[in-house]
């Protein structure tokens, strides 16, 4: 997918299926909170005491294109749209992969705010995360 950089593959649960035979729309929330750890995992790649601080997730959306079903072979992109002092914003491309073609089949983005939990406050964007988001995005 043109501008993203970070691909995350999805497994489909077979709970995931409703009665109408493809994948219930929440699903797609859970599928870009995958997405989303992953991205956090592979770019900050800090060990964070999640008890202490970390994120909270402030937004999200989601923009349906087309039904998901349980035998598609599913990716998400992940991207850092935006950077502020306290928050920052991820966009999501849910994909299918289907004879070397990719769908799409829902797109959405998220508002993340940074958060010390021990003094339920919000902070500032660890500089350390910052960078690392910046290098890998080239922002």
């Amino acid at each position: 997918m043109n501008g993203f950089k970070h691909k995350t593959p999805i497994q489909i649960r077979f709970k995931d299926i409703d009665a109408l035979n493809h994948v219930n729309n929440a699903n797609h929330i859970t599928y870009f909170e995958l997405a989303r750890v992953k991205y956090f995992d592979d770019v900050v790649h800090e060990e964070v005491n999640w008890s202490e601080q970390g994120i909270i997730l402030a937004k999200i959306t989601v923009d349906y294109k087309a039904p998901v079903y349980f035998k598609d072979k599913l990716f998400v992109y992940t991207k850092c749209m935006h950077l502020g002092n306290k928050s920052f914003e991820l966009t999501y491309s849910l994909v299918k992969e289907k004879d070397g073609k990719e769908t799409e089949l829902a797109t959405g983005s998220s508002v993340q705010v940074c958060f010390d939990y021990k003094n339920q406050t919000t902070i500032s964007i660890p500089p350390s995360w910052k960078k690392k988001v910046e290098v890998f995005e080239g922002l």
